[in-house]
C-alpha cells in the first residue's frame, strides 16, 4: 500500500476515533454527522490514491463511491449516504440548519452514521491491506 493511502487511512481513522469520544452526547450530533462523512471522504479517496484514479476534488460521497466503483464495490445505505453529504455543509455552518426539513441528527441517527462510516473504513483498509502492492 502506498504511504499517501496509509496516510489517508490514518486521517479517517481519526475521524472514527473522534466519534466514539463524542457519540452519546446529544449536543453534538451534527459533529458526529460531520465527522461520519469525512471517515468516509478519507477512506474514498485511500482508494483513489492507491489506484492512481486521478484529482478528486469534491466532498460529495455519491460521486466518490461512483469514482471507485470500477475498483471496488459496497452495498450501502444510500439515503444516509444522501443525508451525510447533505448534513456535511449544515454541521459545519449553523446558519444552514433552517434549510433541512429533518433538522439536527437524532442520538440514533448520529449513531447510525458512526456505525456506516466505521464499515466502509473497515471494508476499504481490508480491501486495500489484502491487494497485492506491487512495487
Amino acid at each position: 500500500m502506498k504511504e499517501i493511502t496509509k496516510e489517508w487511512l490514518e486521517r479517517a481513522y481519526d475521524d472514527i476515533e473522534t466519534m466514539v469520544e463524542i457519540i452519546d452526547n446529544p449536543h453534538l450530533t451534527n459533529i458526529v454527522a460531520l465527522h461520519s462523512q469525512q471517515a468516509i471522504e478519507k477512506s474514498l479517496k485511500a482508494v483513489i490514491e492507491e489506484f492512481e484514479i486521478g484529482v478528486i476534488k469534491t466532498h460529495n460521497l455519491e460521486k466518490l463511491f461512483a469514482t471507485v466503483d470500477n475498483f471496488i464495490q459496497f452495498e450501502v445505505d444510500w439515503d444516509l449516504i444522501k443525508k451525510l453529504d447533505a448534513l456535511y455543509i449544515d454541521a459545519r455552518y449553523p446558519s444552514e440548519w433552517g434549510l433541512l426539513s429533518y433538522g439536527k441528527p437524532t442520538v440514533e441517527a448520529a449513531k447510525k452514521f458512526y456505525k456506516l462510516a466505521m464499515e466502509i473504513y473497515d471494508v476499504i483498509k481490508d480491501f486495500l491491506e489484502s491487494y497485492p502492492n506491487e512495487k
